[in-house]
């Protein structure tokens, strides 16, 4: 089954054809840096790693764009306002980059926890101000923009396709515009490609019109482009964004170019707590330090990021996301079950004994693997493929049970592990702490288990069961029954 997306653009689902095949260019929007990371960047970047892993593990050769946003993010995300870097620099006493360059190592250090795969480049706003002057002056050239005291903003009407993305016309903007406009502006829904810097303002370069920063929207068209071509395949970013961010990174690009901007537009839909929308007014913000690590006044307690990760791919990255307690513990549940039926899979494929292959085993593994396949080919719906999954272990422990041989076995595990990591990036930190070798941890815990058993036999019953209860408290259960300790 050939790979379908949702294309935003069109707002129908089409089969992906890349432009220069195997070769993908996918371009996803990354975060202003003036925060610690929240749900709702849980639940759009791992949406966009189960994105980004399946056209890898389709045989796609990718080249992930990811921006950092560092300057020319205003307070009300349009023209108006403080940047939010330098908002949160004067706030705690700091230079804005020092406040950009902390919250940039939180962020990767948030997605390394969820075990999210980095873009293969990761540019700043801050690193490219010559090539945006330069995008704004080649639309001031060709008509698209003009200039009004240092700032430089787009003119909406000189695009006759301003508005395709979002479905809004230019009538619709100008009606529900506010009363206070900006007077530098023709238009309305005109935007800002340069803005003039005020006295005072910190982050600002020298350009043809005097001093100033660049325009949010600007940066994103300047960074895709010179990355990934005039043309590109995937743009990639939240609801929220599709206006204005990136309806007006379309203008800007087709009217630089005179080519297509993007060919599929994929966004992921956003997320509520307890049904409400997250807002630091309303006492509901938590972020992912938070989720993981140290608590929330909304949390019963702390989650593994494997568990936040599990709980966000139950859902399709397209629909909204309901975080809560019940659900979060759902999830956890879920997760913890399907690592310990893949657990159980490798140990026995380690342990068991050489049998002639069945045919059925081989057949149903195929079988599994092709409804993994459709589900992700489908618009990237990881909660089907994540069901696919659970059957998969259901089937697996009829296998254990019915002590099938070594070779199938290990074909079975290196599909659950191609499946579960590969795929969907799912990595369960280890029995003992930390995310080991597999192998190793295992034989770890058969030494520790022997220990116990020669405990046992001398009837030190006061070492057995400290060793049982120390693996408990590490996560590993033992059983003891006629055929031996089992764990």
């Amino acid at each position: 089954m050939a790979l379908r997306v949702h294309n935003s653009l069109t707002r129908r689902r089409e089969e992906f054809v890349p432009l220069q095949p195997p070769r993908v260019g996918i371009y996803v929007c990354g975060p202003t840096v003036y925060g610690h990371s929240h749900l709702g960047h849980a639940k759009s970047y791992v949406g966009f790693d189960a994105i980004v892993r399946w056209l890898d593990f389709s045989g796609y050769a990718l080249n992930y764009v990811q921006n950092i946003t560092d300057v020319g993010h205003l307070t009300d995300d349009a023209d108006e306002g403080e940047d939010k870097v330098v908002a949160e620099a004067r706030r705690r006493g700091l230079h804005p980059m020092a406040v950009a360059e902390t919250y940039t190592r939180s962020y990767l250090d948030d997605m390394d926890a969820l075990n999210i795969r980095r873009p293969d480049i990761m540019p700043h706003a801050t690193g490219h101000i010559t090539e945006q002057i330069a995008c704004a002056k080649t639309l001031l050239d060709k008509g698209h923009a003009y200039e009004v005291n240092g700032s430089v903003y787009f003119d909406v009407s000189s695009f006759a396709n301003y508005g395709q993305l979002s479905g809004r016309s230019v009538e619709q903007m100008e009606a529900g515009a506010r009363v206070a406009v900006n007077p530098e502006k023709r238009h309305p829904a005109d935007f800002a490609l340069w803005k003039r810097a005020e006295p005072g303002h910190i982050m600002q370069w020298p350009s043809p019109w005097g001093l100033g920063y660049p325009g949010w929207h600007l940066e994103c068209s300047v960074m895709s482009q010179k990355y990934l071509g005039e043309t590109f395949d995937i743009h990639g970013g939240g609801l929220e964004n599709q206006f204005p961010h990136h309806e007006c990174e379309i203008a800007q690009g087709e009217c630089t170019t005179g080519k297509p901007f993007c060919r599929y537009w994929l966004h992921n839909n956003m997320c509520t707590i307890n049904g409400q929308k997250m807002g630091k007014s309303l006492g509901n913000f938590i972020t992912l330090k938070e989720l993981f690590y140290d608590g929330h006044a909304l949390l019963e307690k702390t989650f593994e990021p494997v568990v936040v990760k599990h709980f966000v791919l139950t859902s399709h990255y397209r629909a909204p996301l309901d975080f809560s307690n019940d659900a979060l513990k759902g999830a956890e549940s879920g997760s913890y079950k399907l690592r310990d039926a893949a657990r159980a899979l490798s140990r026995a494929a380690l342990e068991a004994s050489s049998k002639p292959q069945a045919e059925q085993i081989r057949t149903t593994l195929t079988e599994i693997e092709k409804r993994f396949a459709d589900a992700m080919n489908e618009d990237f719906n990881s909660a089907a493929a994540l069901a696919t999954l659970f059957d998969f272990a259901k089937q697996a422990g009829q296998w254990l049970d019915q002590g099938v041989g070594k070779e199938d076995l290990l074909a079975a595990d290196t599909l659950m592990q191609r499946l579960t990591g590969d795929a969907l990036g799912l990595k369960w930190s280890s029995p003992l702490g930390g995310t080991g070798d597999e192998s190793q941890q295992n034989n770890l815990i058969k030494l520790l288990v022997d220990l116990r058993a020669d405990a046992r036999k001398r009837k030190d019953f006061a070492l057995s069961d400290h060793i049982r209860n120390r693996l408990a408290d590490l996560g590993v259960e033992l059983r003891d029954t006629p055929e031996g300790t089992k764990w």
